[in-house]
């Protein structure tokens, strides 16, 4: 069987998703296209060559609308033939460009092919693709109760009895994690510069604090309570706030993909194959625990157990997430998210997946680990899961 490699991966650092962020004057187009452009320059790679570009994004108007992966690959100007395809599967969809572009070399319709993802929540907000229209439609009469992610959040910290102690704690941990790595120079393989219109470069992630504490943490107010919801749902305790979900990011990310033998031929390294892949829907009103069907899945697929992952990477979309994998799974939690995540380093939606398998691929190489898993929730009730093997 072909093996799907990774040759390269890169991620902007995060700016916060609001105006007046880091990178709220930069187009998408334009931070998407830097990371293409990197990835190519970094590896002397002839552009042309590119089979296709496969980029996730989740709110595909405004800025973004109009396939950003074909308006992207042409900013950073690659040739004219070289294609590209943009794809939703909400908060996975970088991940998902990933396996596609994984799957599409295995399967032999690929030599090369870039999978990447990118979000400006600061400049296409999350529900702008809404507009006044129903997406739900005639699905209320199979889901009457289909509410916001951060009901789903709260309805786990419930079931998994995750209190608010535990959650604000593992955040704090998250930002410590994230500022060591950040000064340690952990991130600075896998951070692309950002050109500002206002000139200047952004190279650092925006959304980390490195004084955060869980005591500071626990003094803000829950985001999602409301007298209606809380008629509705007794059982919840109103834990999630702002300090215990993942902030509002503008980011992109990109890894370069592509068969073995195509990478001995051009003369590049692989650093990492694809070992399991792995998705799986889950209930959609509780909506965010498909990362543990889909780690199952995924598990028994590749041979392995949790004890031989080396790393795990679990998108901190909101604290209860890991947490409850982590207890489904009795997973070390030394292992999970190492170097802090979504909480810390920002949630720029469709360019999540790709951002954390670059800070897993560069921790497994800083460790010598050799197996790195990563999965996240995804709106409506699914997950993805990647298993890597880091090569060298």
């Amino acid at each position: 069987m072909t093996n799907a490699v990774i040759v390269d991966i890169v991620r902007t650092a995060s700016g916060k998703g609001k105006p007046g962020g880091a990178l709220s004057e930069v187009h998408p187009v334009d931070l998407l296209a830097t990371v293409l452009r990197a990835l190519v320059e970094r590896n002397g790679l002839d552009a042309a060559l590119v089979d296709d570009v496969i980029a996730g994004c989740v709110t595909q108007a405004l800025d973004q609308s109009l396939n950003v992966a074909r308006n992207a690959l042409l900013a950073a100007g690659f040739p004219e033939q070289v294609p590209g395809t943009t794809v939703d599967r909400q908060c996975g969809s970088s991940q998902q460009a990933a396996h596609f572009a994984a799957q599409g070399v295995i399967a032999g319709a690929y030599d090369i092919v870039i999978a990447c993802g990118v979000e400006s929540m600061s400049r296409a907000p999350m529900g702008s693709s809404v507009g006044a229209g129903d997406p739900f439609g005639p699905l209320r009469s199979r889901f009457p109760s289909l509410p916001n992610q951060g009901i789903g959040a709260e309805l786990i910290a419930a079931r998994w009895k995750l209190g608010r102690e535990a959650l604000d704690e593992f955040s704090a941990r998250s930002h410590q994690r994230a500022a060591a790595a950040a000064a340690a120079g952990a991130f600075a393989r896998e951070i692309v510069p950002v050109a500002l219109p206002g000139g200047g470069q952004h190279t650092a992630d925006e959304t980390v604090r490195a004084s955060t504490t869980a005591e500071k943490l626990a003094g803000l107010n829950p985001s999602f309570y409301t007298e209606e919801m809380a008629e509705r749902y007794p059982e919840i305790g109103w834990h999630i706030t702002p300090g215990n979900s993942s902030p509002l990011t503008d980011g992109a990310s990109a890894a370069l993909i592509m068969s073995e033998e195509k990478a001995a031929e051009l003369g590049l390294t692989p650093r990492a194959r694809f070992h399991a892949f792995a998705v799986s829907g889950s209930d959609p009103e509780i909506m965010l625990t498909g990362p543990i069907p889909a780690t199952y899945k995924a598990l028994k697929r590749s041979g392995l157990t949790i004890d031989d992952i080396d790393a795990y990477e679990v998108n901190e979309a909101f604290a209860p997430v890991p947490l409850a994998w982590a207890r489904e799974f009795n997973a070390d939690p030394e292992r999970l998210n190492p170097r802090g995540g979504a909480i810390a380093l920002g949630h720029p939606l469709g360019g999540s997946g790709t951002r954390l398998m670059s800070t897993l691929l560069n921790h497994l190489e800083d460790t010598g680990g050799r197996y790195g898993l990563q999965t996240m929730c995804e709106g409506g009730g699914m997950a993805n899961v990647t298993i890597i093997e880091r090569l060298g």
